[in-house]
């Protein structure tokens, strides 16, 4: 087989497998990463120490901060209400990403902000494929 015409070859399933991996993958990561930490202080009763980037309070700020880091990801994860979870997501890393601008603070601190709202604005606009909770349980919706 030349090489031209393997990486013209449209595998069966790539795309659905793609969302996949970028649903679960973004998700776990930011789960891992950030969910762990803000669920397990708040079920701990720890002080929460934390900004207010938006003027709501530091601790509404935290509890939303973890809804969005620990409970929508785990919905990520599974498939489960997944625009509806990647669209909490969106906004949650807008917050974070306008509060990083604001800061003055680099693209070094910023990349990674980047990564995350540009999957869960892929998650929005996409869904989250046919490998989902969403899929078996609501079906595919189809737009006339």
């Amino acid at each position: 087989m030349k090489i031209k015409d393997y990486l013209k070859k449209e595998w069966k399933g790539a795309n659905e497998t793609g969302l996949l991996l970028l649903r679960i993958g973004a998700a776990f990561l930011l789960l891992y990463g950030h969910g762990f930490a803000k669920l397990s202080t708040i079920l701990s009763g720890q002080e929460i120490h934390f900004m207010d980037p938006i003027g709501i309070g530091a601790t509404t700020s935290y509890y939303m901060a973890a809804f969005a880091e620990g409970i929508c990801t785990t919905f990520l994860i599974f498939g489960l209400f997944s625009r509806f979870a990647s669209f909490i997501l969106v906004g949650n890393f807008s917050v974070v990403l306008l509060f990083h601008i604001v800061s003055g603070d680099g693209f070094d601190k910023m990349e990674i902000v980047f990564f995350y709202l540009l999957s869960f604005v892929i998650l929005t606009l996409t869904g989250p494929g046919k490998y989902s909770l969403d899929y078996k349980l609501f079906g595919k919706k189809t737009e006339n």
